[in-house]
């Protein structure tokens, strides 16, 4: 755990470096003194003739596809904003990128957001990303290789697990259904491997299992792996999984931007729901993913309200897991 956070801490620090370095003094006398400064990205007035500037740190995941679609769809356009999507491999990039200024808005688990909270990163939930289904088949969980002898989770004591980032909620939820069989997770090894890399990975036996979600579990089934838990619904009912963020600062400064975000949001989020062949669809725009495999996926819950109850739940299970020594503050992120 600390070797993670102190990556967070040491990514967030060079990122500000870099960011502050760029700053230029004028010569005594010039025409730009005269001139006010220019607006950084994401500040612009709600009254601007412009469009608001805005980059968005995600990961190319089925998550984000309300993200996708509120841009396709103009949803960003009615509320006056320019957004650029940027992919990310996780929270792990998304959370120093945001606090920087990198980007003005972030995707990232609920996990990796409560662990940088409690590491005293200013962050703060602006919309809510995806939900588990909660039901089997869901949009993300474990899975073993073809002919693989893992036949439940306790069998993983001993195995190899990978995770795109460790101590996320990919982890969390795995050892959650590790206890709930019996089997102790300490006795579980995780190693990171992307989602993208988990169909190879699985093939070539370089992990005994993987925690994946979609659109690379379908991927990962097509070519014979098997499921073995469906971790995220097993983990908590209406699992929040991940969410939209910035800083308490950036909100502070700009609340009507981030206020026309969320709307643009919320109703891509609704719109997803409703309409599950668009947001399949939207996938293949940004993965790489064959459209026959994304007509048959299964897509997360999503909708605009947020489950603190939910939150909760991963606040213990991170104590527990010993990913923190005392229970994150979720309110603390949610205000």
């Amino acid at each position: 755990m600390r070797r993670h956070a102190l990556r967070w801490m040491c990514a967030v620090t060079a990122l500000l470096a870099l960011h502050c370095g760029r700053s230029k003094s004028t010569p005594g006398g010039s025409e730009s003194e005269n001139k006010p400064p220019p607006r950084a990205a994401g500040t612009e007035p709600a009254g601007s003739a412009a469009p608001t500037k805005l980059t968005v740190a995600a990961i190319a995941i089925v998550d984000v596809a309300p993200l996708y679609l509120a841009k396709a769809k103009g949803f960003f356009s009615e509320q006056n904003l320019d957004v650029t999507i940027q992919n990310t491999q996780g929270g792990a990039q998304s959370v120093p990128g945001v606090v920087s200024g990198q980007y003005q808005f972030g995707f990232a688990n609920i996990v990796s957001l409560l662990l940088a909270s409690s590491k005293g990163l200013p962050l703060k939930v602006i919309a809510a990303g995806n939900f588990s289904t909660g039901k089997p088949e869901d949009f993300g969980g474990v899975v073993v290789p073809a002919k693989s002898p893992v036949k439940t989770m306790k069998d993983l004591e001993g195995k190899t697990l990978s995770v795109n980032q460790i101590n996320n909620i990919v982890g969390i939820a795995v050892r959650a259904a590790m206890r709930k069989a019996g089997g102790d997770p300490d006795k579980i090894k995780l190693v990171e491997i992307s989602f993208p890399e988990v169909p190879a990975a699985l093939g070539q036996n370089r992990v005994d299992a993987a925690g994946v979600v979609e659109p690379f579990l379908s991927v990962a089934r097509s070519q014979g792996a098997t499921v073995l838990d469906w971790s995220f619904a097993n983990a908590a009912p209406n699992l929040m999984i991940a969410a939209y963020f910035t800083t308490k600062e950036y909100a502070q400064n700009n609340p009507d931007v981030v206020k026309r975000f969320t709307a643009a949001m919320n109703k891509s989020l609704g719109y997803a729901a409703e309409h599950a062949d668009e947001a399949r669809g939207i996938l293949t725009t940004y993965t790489k993913i064959d459209k026959a495999i994304a007509d048959k996926l299964n897509l997360p819950l999503w909708t605009p309200q947020i489950n603190r109850d939910s939150i909760d739940v991963l606040a213990d299970l991170m104590v527990q897991d010993k990913l923190v020594p005392s229970k994150p503050d979720v309110d603390a992120l949610l205000k």
